[in-house]
C-alpha cells in the first residue's frame, strides 16, 4: 500500500491548444478508492496514465509514499493496471493470463500457482482457471484482468473505465465487486470513469475533473450536497441538479418568477445575477406552486417518476421534478411547481463558484 501525490502536475502534449491535465494537485491517501470523474476530453484517463508512467508530464512531480518517480520507468514504480477492453492474452489460459506478469518477473512456479489460486478464490475463478478468455462471459473476463493485477500485489491499482464494455446489469454487479475487494486488500486505488452515479457509489473520495483542472474532490455525500461550482452542481447527480438564471434584488434575494429566497450576498452585487441550484428531489408538484412549467416528457422508474417540462420563465429554462407515489403528469400538461427553499443552492452568475 502506498500514498500517491499529484503536485502541481501539467501535461501538454505537442500542438495541443491547451494542457489536457493542468496543475494537478491533488493527494491519494493510503488504502484509499479514489475516483476521477469528468465528461470526455477532461483528462482523467491522462491523469492515469501519468502515474502509471505512461505518459510523460510537462512540469510538476509524482509521488509515491513521498519518493518522487517522476522519471521512474513504468515497470519499477510497482503499479498494476486494469483496462477497459480487458487486454487478455487469447491463447492463454486464465490461470496463465494471471500468472504471466510473475512469469515475466522469474518468480519460482509454486510462488505464481499460490497466488494465482488465493486471487482466483477471491474472485470465483477457481472453476475457470483452464478456460481461455473466449470462453467466458464479459463479467468472467473482467475479473481474470482484476485478478492478474491483484497477484503481482502492487503498491497501487489503476483501473481505467474497467466496465465500459459491460452491459448494465453485469456492470452494477461488478462495481460491488471490485469496491468489497479493493476494501478488502486494501490497496490504493485509482479509479477513472466518465459514469458520476458509478463514482458516487464506488469512491471514499471522487475528485471532478473539466478541461484537465480539478474542479473539487469530496466524499460522494458533500460532493452532492455541497458542490464547489455551477459545473459539478450539474455534473454530479442522477437527473442533474437543475440550475436556473435569477437576479438579486436590493434586499438580497433572488427571484426565480414569483419565487423570491433569500440568499447570501456576501460577494454578490445588488441587482445583480445569480445562478439558482436545486435538486430534483426539492421540486414539487404544487398546484399553487409559483412556477409554471409545460411536460416535455416523463421518466416512469416504477416507486418513482422523473417529469421533464419547461419553465415558464424566461429562456423557458428545463426542470426536472421528482414525484413519488401518485400519478404523474403526461407530455403537454400544465404544471405547477414549488421548491423547498431550504435546499437551495446559489451560484456566483460570472464565476460559477458556490456562494452557499
Amino acid at each position: 500500500m502506498a500514498s500517491v501525490t499529484f503536485d502541481r502536475v501539467t501535461l501538454q502534449y505537442p500542438g495541443a491548444t491547451r494542457p489536457a491535465v493542468s496543475g494537478l494537485d491533488l493527494e491519494i491517501h493510503d488504502g484509499e478508492f479514489l475516483v476521477l470523474v469528468g465528461p470526455s476530453g477532461c483528462g482523467k484517463s491522462t491523469s492515469l496514465r501519468v502515474l502509471a508512467g505512461l505518459e510523460q508530464v510537462t512540469s510538476g512531480s509524482i509521488l509515491i509514499d513521498g519518493e518522487d518517480v517522476t522519471e521512474v520507468d513504468p515497470k519499477d514504480r510497482d503499479i498494476a493496471m486494469v483496462f477497459q477492453n480487458y487486454a487478455l492474452y487469447p491463447h492463454m489460459s486464465v490461470a496463465e493470463n494471471m500468472g504471466f506478469a510473475l512469469k515475466l518477473a522469474k518468480r519460482p512456479s509454486a510462488e505464481i500457482r499460490e497466488r494465482v489460486r488465493e486471487a482466483a478464490e477471491m474472485l470465483d475463478l477457481v472453476p475457470y482457471l483452464d478456460r481461455r478468455p473466449k470462453a467466458l462471459s464479459g463479467g468472467q473476463r473482467q475479473r481474470v484482468a482484476m485478478g492478474r493485477a491483484i497477484v503481482r500485489q502492487p503498491r497501487v491499482f489503476c483501473m481505467d473505465e474497467p466496465l465500459s464494455n459491460l452491459d448494465a446489469k453485469l456492470r452494477v454487479q461488478t462495481r460491488g465487486e471490485i469496491a468489497r475487494l479493493q476494501h478488502r486488500l486494501g490497496t490504493t486505488t485509482l479509479y477513472v470513469t466518465h459514469d458520476q452515479v458509478e463514482a458516487l457509489t464506488m469512491g471514499d473520495r471522487v475528485a471532478v475533473l473539466k478541461d484537465g483542472v480539478l474542479q473539487q474532490v469530496a466524499a460522494p455525500r458533500e460532493l452532492y450536497r455541497e458542490p464547489a461550482n455551477v459545473f459539478v452542481a450539474g455534473f454530479v447527480g442522477s437527473p442533474a441538479m437543475n440550475l436556473f438564471d435569477g437576479t438579486l434584488d436590493a434586499d438580497g434575494a433572488a427571484h426565480l418568477g414569483d419565487l423570491r429566497i433569500p440568499v447570501p450576498s456576501e460577494g454578490l452585487q445588488r441587482g445583480g445575477g445569480v445562478t439558482i441550484g436545486v435538486r430534483p428531489e426539492h421540486v414539487a408538484l404544487d398546484s399553487d406552486g409559483p412556477i409554471e412549467a409545460t411536460v416535455d416528457m416523463t421518466e416512469e422508474l416504477g416507486s418513482d417518476s422523473y417529469v421533464y417540462a419547461r419553465a415558464k420563465l424566461p429562456g423557458e429554462p428545463p426542470i426536472i421534478v421528482r414525484v413519488r407515489s401518485q400519478e404523474p403528469p403526461t407530455t403537454g400538461d400544465t404544471i405547477r411547481v414549488a421548491v423547498d427553499t431550504a435546499h437551495v443552492h446559489f451560484f456566483d452568475a460570472v464565476s460559477g463558484e458556490r456562494v452557499r
